[in-house]
């Protein structure tokens, strides 16, 4: 199935892009999804750490992801 993704920040620059389209199959989950971008561009493994949104809420490693899901990466954030 395909996946939209919205990526922010460094995600973005890393993919070169605001936007990305993945084939995933189906029942795949955040932490797969996670496995996929790392493998997929070498610059996820310099990112310790990045959540990700599933319909505007954070997910779990174990949420699944459903067609037209709304996806996002966001990156970590430091600032204060």
């Amino acid at each position: 199935m395909k996946c939209n993704i919205l990526l922010f920040g460094i995600a973005a620059d890393i993919v070169g892009s605001n936007e990305l389209t993945l084939d995933i199959a189906k029942n795949t989950d955040v932490n797969s999804l996670k496995t996929t971008l790392t493998d997929s561009y070498s610059g996820f493994k310099n990112v310790h750490q990045f959540a990700i949104a599933v319909n505007e809420s954070y997910a779990s490693n174990e949420t699944l992801i459903q067609p037209n899901d709304i996806v996002a990466i966001i990156p970590p954030v430091s600032g204060g």
